[in-house]
């Protein structure tokens, strides 16, 4: 398959023929997260063709943003990883998720949210003022995707799964929709969630991680 080239001397231009192609930033943005198996990949990625994966893995490698990696015992094979050029993609994949969350509607049949895609959600929407000082840690369970979002003194880190040390607050949303980050918020200033743990915490989180106008 062969990368689309716009013929033009654009640092636009060029970032798009990196990573202008279908799935290749959804692919950015799940290893944003974590080095990942090619087999999570596919999981997080449903609906993704496996030679389009492969495909754009590969291109991804070439151009030196994505390299593989050994799993460290007692994992085994190999994982797919960002490389130092590839990270620096964060704050446009930021940017571009925060506004394209301004674009959305109501979720609509077939649509998902991963846990991937929930983390870097929550990071696109963090406010760093808002956070100033702040030490906090959560961890948020909704159907079943858990992730945990860690601010310490001020810095924001994301990630799924439990939180590495015992979270300050435990949110359990209760929506009966998809449990996408608007879902989630609502939920949460509605009252239907179960806490655990420091209960003032919630109004810190809805001020942290402030809905996308």
């Amino acid at each position: 398959m062969r990368r689309r080239d716009y013929g033009q001397y654009c640092g636009l231009a060029r970032a798009l023929e990196l990573v202008g192609e279908r799935w290749a930033l959804l692919i950015v943005r799940d290893l944003l997260v974590r080095p990942l198996r090619y087999t999570d990949l596919i999981e997080g990625l449903p609906g993704i063709p496996t030679n389009v994966l492969a495909t754009r893995l590969k291109e991804l490698e070439q151009a030196g943003i994505v390299e593989r990696r050994i799993a460290p015992a007692p994992q085994r094979g190999v994982l797919y990883a960002l490389t130092a050029t590839g990270l620096e993609l964060e704050p446009a994949v930021l940017t571009l998720g925060r506004w394209g969350a301004t674009q959305m509607g109501d979720p609509q049949p077939g649509e998902i949210v991963t846990p991937q895609s929930l983390s870097i959600n929550f990071r696109a929407v963090f406010d760093p003022e808002a956070a100033a000082g702040l030490t906090a840690v959560w961890e948020l369970h909704a159907h079943d995707i858990v992730v945990h979002l860690a601010v310490i003194d001020g810095k924001l880190e994301t990630g799924v799964g439990p939180a590495h040390r015992d979270p300050d607050l435990v949110i359990i949303f209760q929506p009966d929709e998809l449990p996408s980050y608007r879902a989630l918020v609502r939920a949460a200033k509605c009252g239907l969630v179960t806490l655990s743990g420091r209960r003032e915490l919630l109004e810190t989180f809805l001020r942290v991680f402030p809905m996308p106008r």
